[in-house]
């Protein structure tokens, strides 16, 4: 056999081996995805409140009370509602999200001041929400369907052991390229996820810090989110959770928005 012929025959052997190592990866990673988003169900519904504190480039704060309540529907999406309880200007806006299987989540923003309701449309939801370094779609469903998964490796986060995953979303109308999450072992949630921007440049990370058990459940009581972009971050605090809350489904109509 001649040289190059043995030459075309490695390339080949290599490329299969890449793509069977590829393939596999790929395969664990959805693996842990549908593994940890099993673990973070059936808690049926949750009621929340929430600080939110946006800081600007310069340090300066601006605080902010939400509530939070939301509820699991079989064969679908969860569904949430979050409320702005003060400052007086915003009193009273929501945002509500229906999360969807392999679609884009339904979501309407109520302004309060105006007493109009807002469909936020799937090629807005990439957009701020609030002014917050949080987008429509990252308080939206996190469903396991919504992105390809592959497993780069393990970790050690902040002393944790973590699964290193890339996540890339399945909808060309997020505003996210890719995202690299981090996902405790024992947990079973984020402890990070970097996102990238449409240009594959890194846009802000997601920290999630103080996790503490509900029941069977892990929660974390802060996310904080660092753009890197334009050094602004927003951190979201729970001051006060209950999982298996007694909530009804009717509690999320489009039309409980202005009640």
């Amino acid at each position: 056999m001649s040289l190059p012929r043995i030459l075309l025959f490695a390339s080949a052997a290599l490329l299969s081996a890449t793509a069977v190592a590829a393939a596999d990866s790929a395969a664990e990673g959805l693996a842990i995805a549908k593994r940890c988003d099993a673990a973070n169900s059936g808690f049926g519904s949750e009621e929340a409140e929430l600080e939110m504190v946006l800081i600007n480039a310069s340090g300066d704060r601006v605080k902010r009370k939400l509530a939070m309540k939301s509820i699991e529907v079989e064969d679908e999406g969860d569904r949430s509602m979050l409320t702005f309880l003060w400052p007086p200007d915003i009193k009273g806006t929501k945002l509500l999200t229906h999360g969807r299987v392999g679609k884009s989540d339904k979501q309407w923003l109520y302004l309060s001041a105006m007493r109009r309701v807002k469909r936020i449309s799937s090629r807005n939801q990439s957009g701020a929400f609030m002014g917050s370094e949080f987008a429509f779609e990252d308080l939206g469903g996190q469903e396991v369907s919504k992105y390809t998964w592959n497993l780069d490796g393990e970790e050690t986060l902040e002393g944790r052991a973590a699964w290193k995953l890339t996540r890339v979303p399945t909808s060309r109308r997020s505003g996210y390229s890719k995202q690299i999450v981090w996902m405790d072992k024992e947990y079973q949630q984020p402890l990070r996820i970097d996102f990238y921007d449409r240009k594959q440049a890194l846009l802000k990370t997601l920290t999630a810090k103080g996790f503490a058990r509900h029941g069977k459940w892990w929660r974390p009581k802060t996310l904080e989110v660092v753009n890197h972009q334009t050094h602004k971050k927003s951190i979201l605090e729970w001051t006060e959770r209950e999982l298996e809350a007694d909530l009804d489904e009717d509690e999320f109509d489009k039309d409980a928005l202005e009640d």
